[in-house]
């Protein structure tokens, strides 16, 4: 990610493990870029879900106008949260991972 600020980390974690994590980065021109990954094993129900609203919570991603996002292939309670949080949402297979395309709608916007 090479926006013109360093990229955020976010972790949401289960006791004092990281189970899974972001890294995101707003780029110039209204474009916010993350990408979502967990660890290996079993995630605990509403952990990806919790990581996707840490993501459009941040001030950086909220004044952005479009999401792209990578996660892992077949993370379908992150991409279902990037559904109900963005607008006009498109989702590609690229070997182990998931490319999403979104508009971000603006704050206050019921999205």
């Amino acid at each position: 990610m090479a926006g013109h600020d360093d990229p955020q980390h976010i972790e949401i974690a289960a006791g004092d493990q990281a189970v899974v994590a972001a890294e995101v980065a707003p780029e110039p021109g209204g474009t916010a870029r993350a990408l979502l990954h967990g660890t290996p094993g079993h995630t605990a129900p509403g952990s990806r879900a919790e990581l996707v609203d840490a993501v459009m919570d941040l001030p950086g991603v909220q004044s952005s106008t479009h999401l792209e996002a990578t996660l892992p292939l077949g993370d379908s309670e992150s991409l279902q949260r990037l559904q109900q949080r963005t607008e006009n949402l498109t989702a590609r297979a690229a070997g182990s991972t998931a490319l999403v395309d979104a508009d971000i709608p603006p704050p206050g916007d019921g999205g």
